[in-house]
């Protein structure tokens, strides 16, 4: 009895913060959680999903990189930015794989990393699943966008420039750079509340140990 009341009330915490982080998602990247700077925008919503990842784990930071992709998709049927009114119109349906999928893999991937390194050393993990974040979200949108090579094709005069080399210039080496750096220099808070959290969940699982038990203070 007292193991099911435990997992209770993990799962009850576990569904409240993912609850809280997965609305600061939505807000975030519905309600000025990013910007444009050319034709890709940058995307402040994906630090709470690093912070989800790293406190919940890999399953947390795939739910909440698919709840920012559905926000995403959104936007893009809505056709806020010139440039995926371009690849929505061309392709559908790689457009939408793209938008659901790449930041879904990199919360779980990011999750999962840091989860193995952590049993190691806690801060490099931290680091390193931050940085994870836009790495794998930036390599999965490139490799969407060369799925789509007739449609960024038509955006250049191909030739004066490798495709695989105008969308890494052009659509995403600055956005990439600077979503890597915000996530490096959150990447300290985002230690400093997972260790809260973790001694806090700590102290909790050892008061309700102590509830039967005579000796305990």
């Amino acid at each position: 009895m007292e193991k099911v009341k435990k997992n209770t009330l993990f799962n009850a915490r576990y569904i409240a913060t993912l609850g809280v982080l997965l609305a600061l998602v939505i807000v975030l990247q519905a309600f000025g959680g990013s910007f444009t700077i050319g034709p890709v925008s940058l995307n402040f919503s994906l630090i709470p999903v690093a912070l989800g990842a790293l406190v919940l784990g890999p399953v947390a930071g795939a739910i909440l990189g698919l709840g920012n992709g559905i926000v995403v998709l959104i936007q893009v049927i809505q056709g806020l930015s010139p440039f995926y009114v371009l690849i929505w119109t061309e392709s559908p349906v790689i457009t939408t794989l793209i938008c659901l999928f790449k930041v879904t893999v990199a919360g779980f991937v990011a999750g999962l990393v840091f989860k193995l390194i952590s049993r190691k050393n806690v801060y490099v993990a931290t680091f390193v699943a931050a940085a994870l974040i836009p790495v794998v979200n930036t390599a999965l949108f490139i490799l969407g966008c060369l799925c789509m090579y007739d449609t960024i094709y038509m955006m250049y005069d191909a030739s004066t420039m490798n495709i695989f080399v105008y969308i890494c210039i052009t659509l995403v080496t600055f956005n990439f750079f600077v979503e890597l750096a915000i996530n490096l220099i959150v990447a300290p808070a985002l230690n400093a509340v997972y260790n809260v959290v973790s001694k806090q969940y700590f102290v909790t699982k050892n008061k309700k140990k102590c509830v039967n038990q005579e000796d305990c203070k």
